[in-house]
């Protein structure tokens, strides 16, 4: 999940977006803070600048597309260690590491972990503003396929618990006569389920249906 401290509604711990994405700049070295804020700005995107990643995750966390420009080396909590923390915390914001030291096993390493790019100070303002429009283009992705998830589990979630074994149980291939052979239900009756199922998933074809089914790790065993 990403995370931007923009306006907006607050939803639990997070405060959703509706605003422009948002650039996080994680860097002791106030006069790069302040350069790189600059830059950013100059690109009509929001920047945030933090001190120190304790500091940056003390911040609340919203949805919105935003990504990370992260200090390798940082007083108590450093980058990768920041790194490490937001996939432990399940938190997927896209990182772009910067490092005066171009530290290459360390880079590898933050690479292997998801990281967007590693640029090795002084920056290349191009190159940094090339690899912030990837991680926005992929945090907005991201953002994308989580909403449709969870229009999905909605969607499976206004289901009746008899639907939604019939659900299963069609997605997994059996015939309505067999659906209600399992259940001990007529195969009327399981028509008239089959046809709610499809509804509600707004499912326009049985393979749509076998697609959602997958996606929600919905199998036989639902039907139990």
């Amino acid at each position: 999940m990403n995370f931007a401290r923009t306006s907006g509604q607050e939803v639990g711990a997070f405060r959703v977006s509706t605003s422009l994405p948002v650039v996080y700049i994680v860097d002791d070295d106030v006069s790069v803070r302040e350069s790189l804020e600059l830059l950013v700005r100059n690109e009509n995107w929001k920047a945030e600048t933090f001190a120190s990643a304790h500091k940056f995750l003390d911040q609340p966390r919203t949805l919105g597309p935003s990504c990370l420009v992260l200090d390798l080396s940082l007083p108590g909590l450093n980058g990768l260690e920041l790194q490490k923390r937001l996939a432990l915390e399940r938190i997927r914001i896209p990182i772009i590491f910067i490092t005066g030291y171009g530290d290459v096993p360390k880079s590898v390493q933050a690479m292997k972990a998801g990281a967007v790019e590693f640029l090795t100070k002084p920056l290349n303002d191009e190159v940094l503003l090339s690899a912030i429009r990837q991680a926005i283009e992929r945090s907005r992705l991201a953002l994308s396929d989580d909403q449709q998830m969870q229009d999905l589990r909605d969607r499976y979630a206004s289901l009746t618990p008899r639907e939604q074994q019939v659900m299963a149980l069609v997605a997994s291939g059996l015939l309505n006569k067999q659906v209600g052979g399992e259940l001990g239900i007529s195969e009327i009756t399981v028509k008239a389920h089959r046809g709610q199922v499809m509804q509600k998933m707004k499912a326009d074809s049985l393979a749509a249906l076998v697609k959602m089914a997958t996606k929600l790790h919905i199998g036989p065993t639902a039907a139990a």
